[in-house]
């Protein structure tokens, strides 16, 4: 069920992560580590939002909750790794100055893990997603007998309300401020 274009971001990353010998990169380790990241965060996006098509189109409009709710749709270790996984490849994404870039052995490490993820969550739901709402009573059911309602708490009126508070027993209440400056 997962699309192309997922499979697609996947060979993409690896063709940044490992060169082919004698292709000349322009472009420095880390910078191939980030766009290799990008790629594979996008990819696992995609494969978690043909899963939720699949299950309840309203959760690719959602972003990390999606990943949260896949808990109860699939085990519990799929939901785990995908969090974790894609946890890991947000972070390598962001451009920290203080830090360094991420390398391409990092990325490298997780891409197992993405092809992993993509082939689970094509299968669709593991887990019965069917919530059985309990029966509606039928339209023309007789009604059960009335019993009396059971009798108000101590201080409370016979409406239901509770009583304002007052002054204290054996204090006046202070008069009310008519007016102003």
């Amino acid at each position: 069920m997962t699309d192309d274009t997922a499979r697609a971001d996947v060979n993409a990353a690896q063709s940044l992560l490992r060169p082919s010998a004698g292709t000349m990169t322009a472009l420095g380790p880390g910078v191939r580590a980030r766009a290799a990241a990008l790629l594979l965060r996008r990819a696992l996006e995609r494969g978690l939002d043909d899963f939720w098509r699949g299950v309840t189109p309203g959760m690719t409009r959602t972003n990390k909750h999606r990943i949260l709710c896949l808990g109860a749709y699939t085990d519990r270790e799929t939901a785990r790794l995908c969090y974790l996984t894609w946890s890991a490849l947000s972070t390598a994404c962001h451009y920290r100055t203080q830090e360094m870039p991420p390398t391409p052995s990092e990325i490298q490490g997780r891409l197992p893990a993405v092809e992993a993820l993509l082939e689970t969550l094509d299968g669709g739901p593991t887990v019965p997603y069917a919530v059985t709402a309990p029966p509606s009573p039928p339209q023309n059911a007789a009604r059960p007998a009335a019993t009396p309602a059971p009798p108000p708490p101590p201080g409370r009126q016979p409406g239901g309300t509770v009583p304002k508070p007052g002054p204290p027993p054996g204090r006046r209440a202070a008069p009310p401020v008519v007016g102003g400056p």
